[in-house]
């Protein structure tokens, strides 16, 4: 991949992401240009904007005949997360909308895996946990995708450890296998801790917190939220989820005043 997609990415900025695809646009191939625009209609997906997304995508549909591997499989990915993603609200997944989101993300595999393109092998893999959204199934399709994870030997594939191993252990904690998804969250710590950043060091530990409290080891719980607080204060960020768990680690230990003070933090964050 020549044109390095990963690297122009803010996924918690989307906007910005988009700035940056469409400035690459200027000294872009016509390959890429196709490239960029699926991550341009990604990037108004995430904002929900899920029409301005298709319109994007169905401009460039007609181009794709003579595209590269990449392009063609980039353009499959993105219309399935069109119809099915993180940020779809339920009431949209209809049977007709998963019908057409698994045929998009089962084109793109298909697709990445003749075309040895395993990183976005893995991403089509991945996204089917947002079609089949049953824990158990979740857990199949995650398990799947860290399979082909760790027989690829691209190191761009290696990238995705943190992600799938933290999705494993969300699907194993949904279905109360406690030990287990503690297991997958330490993993998926110390793979954000090589890739150095540390919003993704402090979310992995987010999870391995909760998940002392779904064990009822509410003390070291709390001492990991409480760092987090002070960590995500001192980046600029203060982080909800770390006041709501702070809300019930608190209440756990019957402190009304300190849960109510926590309470408050959430409801003035939103």
């Amino acid at each position: 991949m020549a044109l390095d997609i990963l690297k122009l990415w803010d996924h918690s900025k989307p906007d910005v992401s988009e700035q940056r695809f469409r400035a690459a646009l200027a000294t872009a191939s016509p390959d890429e240009v196709l490239i960029l625009q699926t991550q341009i209609a990604r990037s108004y997906g995430i904002r929900r904007d899920f029409v301005r997304a298709q319109q994007i995508l169905a401009a460039i549909e007609p181009q794709l005949a003579s595209a590269s591997a990449e392009a063609r499989t980039r353009y499959w990915l993105e219309l399935g997360r069109t119809i099915s993603s993180a940020v779809h609200p339920p009431e949209s997944q209809t049977s007709d909308a998963k019908a057409k989101a698994r045929s998009a993300f089962t084109g793109a595999f298909d697709l990445a895996e003749k075309s040895r393109l395993d990183y976005l092998a893995i991403d089509a893999l991945h996204m089917m946990a947002f079609v089949d959204v049953a824990a158990a199934d979740q857990l199949a399709w995650d398990l799947k995708a860290l399979a082909y994870m760790e027989k690829s030997d691209q190191a761009e594939a290696k990238k995705w450890e943190g992600s799938l191993r933290n999705n494993v252990g969300y699907a194993l904690h949904l279905l109360g296998r406690y030990d287990e998804a503690l297991a997958q969250f330490k993993l998926s710590l110390a793979a954000r801790e090589r890739a150095g950043d540390s919003r993704t060091v402090r979310i992995a530990h987010w999870m391995i917190a909760w998940t002392l409290r779904s064990m009822g080891r509410v003390q070291e719980a709390l001492e990991i939220q409480l760092r987090l607080e002070r960590e995500w204060d001192e980046a600029g960020g203060p982080d909800p989820y770390v006041f709501e768990e702070l809300e019930h680690l608190y209440r756990a230990l019957d402190n009304p005043a300190k849960a109510e003070f926590y309470a408050k933090r959430l409801r003035d964050s939103k």
